[in-house]
């Protein structure tokens, strides 16, 4: 017996406290006798010791069918539950895939200009959402540029107000037309000057509202300073800078991760190459975590062959909402390909026997932490997945990880049931 064997057996004896739904009546009090009226009507003691044999009898040969985790049980059981796919065990293919970070949902950041670091505000691992701060940094450059940008904006201003003025005394009659051209042009060519420095302090990655806040500066904070935000929410993954640094226009220093979702990068031989396409259903094992799958979709398909492997690389999307995944992980990739034949598809160890002839799987029940045994008819079985011919259909949700913890919780609680007579 493997040590995982082992593992697993403890944490079924532990699970003998699970609340398990049986036929099991309560017996009353003892000493506790019927009352005079009813005498008549209750049994002899030769049926009540009949029937207490046939109750215990059928407490040996029943078996309870529903389990009730409670949720600290829930919280330390590997337990997971997924809908069961469509397809076939004869429709699978197996290839080598390892694991890398969404491209779309990293965000490399840095500074758009020469600068240095005056504060960190976000460390290696820390959760931040977009918009959060991750540094301070000081830049002459940047107090230059907002410097001319409080120039130009003040120059508009009076501008603004003489052309406006002029337009009055023109109406008037007051002053020539002359007199007001040469206002609106002073006033157009202060206004471009305005939005040139706008558009500058926007390409040094200033928003609006940080444009606009300038105005509102006080004295005793100076322009040069300004605060690199998170684009992205996600984890840092990447802090390569510390207090007093200076860090180039051309460096991101920072790096955020949201690793909700991974890509799987699949590279299939080149005999199944042509069965490949967007959309099929994948199925992930990493070396790392064993036991544990993880499920996605096909989105992309190289259109040409690696020169040195002779394989097709395919990429999956798949969901990674508790974070064990990481990048650079290696595994294996279950991908379903398209057939004719519909079942539902589970993992091989989701399937359990039940009073030794009879295949079940775990569904979810109607509360939290409940669940309840499905007896299934199996069809054929191939790449760790077998087929669900009879009892369970595709897309209904059932438990692929920890059928076996259940298996032990109801077994024991079943043997505790029974003897409690």
């Amino acid at each position: 017996m493997s040590e995982s064997h082992y593992v697993y057996a403890a944490i079924g004896v532990l699970l003998t406290t699970v609340l398990i739904t049986s036929g099991c009546e309560p017996s009353a009090p003892e000493g506790e006798t019927a009352p005079a009226s009813e005498e008549a009507q209750s049994p002899t003691k030769t049926e009540k010791q009949t029937d207490k044999a046939s109750e215990h009898g059928e407490a040996h040969v029943e078996k309870p069918r529903r389990i009730h985790l409670t949720p600290e049980q829930r919280e330390q059981l590997p337990i997971d539950v997924a809908p069961a796919p469509a397809g076939s065990a004869e429709d699978t293919i197996q290839a080598p895939a390892d694991v890398r970070f969404d491209a779309d949902k990293v965000a490399r950041v840095g500074p758009r200009l020469a600068s240095k670091i005056v504060a960190i505000k976000a460390d290696l691992g820390e959760r931040v959402d977009e918009g959060d701060p991750l540094a301070v940094l000081d830049s002459v450059a940047l107090g230059k540029a907002k410097a001319e940008y409080l120039t130009a904006t003040a120059q508009y201003r009076n501008a603004l107000a003489v052309y406006k003025r002029k337009q009055d005394l023109a109406d008037d009659k007051i002053i020539s037309q002359a007199a007001l051209d040469e206002a609106r042009a002073a006033y157009q060519s202060a206004q471009a000057l305005q939005r040139a420095k706008r558009a500058e302090l926007k390409l040094y990655g200033l928003s609006a509202g940080q444009i606009s806040a300038i105005d509102t500066t006080r004295g005793d904070t100076p322009l040069s300073r300004f605060t690199l935000r998170a684009p992205i929410a996600g984890t840092i993954q990447r802090r390569d800078v510390v207090i007093g640094q200076t860090v180039a226009s051309n460096e991101t220093p920072f790096q955020v991760v949201d690793a909700s979702r991974m890509w799987v990068m699949i590279h299939v031989a080149e005999n199944n190459a042509a069965r490949m396409q967007p959309g099929l259903a994948v199925s992930l094992r990493v070396r790392s975590l064993p036991g544990q799958r993880f499920e996605g979709t096909t989105n992309w398909v190289s259109e040409a062959l690696d020169r040195d492997s002779r394989t097709l690389t395919v990429r999956a999307i798949v969901d990674n909402p508790n974070g064990r995944l990481s990048a650079d992980m290696f595994g294996t990739a279950t991908i379903q390909t398209e057939g004719s034949k519909n079942y539902a598809l589970v993992p091989t160890d989701a399937v359990q026997s039940l009073d030794g002839d009879t295949s079940v799987v775990f569904v979810p029940g109607e509360e939290a932490g409940a669940f309840r045994v499905v007896p299934v008819t199996l069809g054929h079985e191939g790449n760790g997945r077998v087929e669900i011919r009879d009892g369970l259909a595709a897309g209904d949700a059932v438990v692929t990880e920890g059928a076996f913890d259940l298996m032990s919780a109801l077994t024991s609680g079943s043997r505790s049931a029974a003897h409690g007579h």
